[in-house]
């Protein structure tokens, strides 16, 4: 038995400690925003934040958690995500759209550590995600356009 911190809220678990956090956040409690993609921490399919970093939930497992604070593409709130969203809609972002919460999870992660990206600083945050369809230079133009819609 352990208890997270999802979203905001305080959750209870029952799993084996070496399960990882993707399968208790898909299979434990159908929270299935959070893809799997490879598993091994690769792709960057399983992104979610931990205290507000970015972590690929694949490469954690139940007995590693302590108090983090977690945070998936179903509560992913605030001013960079709102932006980031409207940005992705305007520009046409998404194909297939199994990479997209973890390139959300990403992005708004830099957004809050830095308002401002440069193409450099947004190739580095966004590297760690393998997206099939090639969206890269939309993913790259909608955190631009988001970084200068974000109210100050």
């Amino acid at each position: 038995m352990g208890s997270l911190n999802i979203n905001g809220q305080a959750v209870a678990v029952q799993v084996e400690p070496d399960m990882p956090l993707l399968w208790v956040l898909r299979c434990e409690l159908g929270m299935t925003g959070t893809k799997f993609g490879c598993g091994v921490g690769i792709c960057g399919a399983c992104t979610v934040h931990l205290n507000d970093k970015p972590f690929l939930s694949c490469q954690i497992s139940m007995s590693d958690l302590n108090t983090q604070k977690i945070t998936t593409i179903e509560g992913l709130q605030g001013a960079e995500a709102q932006a980031l969203k409207a940005a992705w809609i305007d520009l046409d972002v998404v194909q297939c759209g199994y990479c997209q919460s973890a390139q959300l999870m990403a992005a708004c992660a830099l957004l809050k550590e830095k308002p401002h990206p440069t193409d450099a600083d947004i190739d580095a945050a966004m590297s760690h995600i393998v997206c099939r369809c090639g969206t890269y230079p939309r993913v790259r133009a909608a955190i631009h356009q988001a970084a200068k819609r974000r109210p100050a």
